[in-house]
């Protein structure tokens, strides 16, 4: 099992953030599909304010790579994508088009 960590901000609106969250209660179901098929055996999404931070847990076959691919190729994936932009904004220092930033771990007890 491999841990990995991201974070993202949402945009500063209290009533998109409720909707973003409501979104979340049911996610879509070929949004789940992919997840599980990706190799993501846990995710969760936690949030203070706008930062959002996403803990996965995967199992060894999985790499962001394939993920991508797989997203690119479900139309449903790519609608929820699409949709989430409206809730979303990019860290300050994400590259251009980047979203869920992968996070260093700088401790471990």
């Amino acid at each position: 099992m491999h841990k990995y960590c991201l974070t993202l901000d949402l945009k500063d609106d209290p009533e998109l953030i409720a909707e973003y969250e409501k979104y979340h209660t049911d996610i879509w179901p070929g949004v789940r599909k992919s997840i599980i098929d990706s190799g993501i055996t846990n995710m969760e999404i936690y949030r203070f304010n706008t930062r959002l931070f996403m803990l996965i847990e995967t199992d060894e076959n999985f790499s962001f790579d394939k993920k991508a691919q797989m997203d690119e190729a479900s139309s449903e994936v790519q609608e929820w994508e699409s949709l989430m932009l409206k809730y979303q904004q990019p860290l300050k220092n994400a590259p251009k088009g980047g979203k869920w930033m992968l996070m260093s771990k700088i401790f471990e007890l």
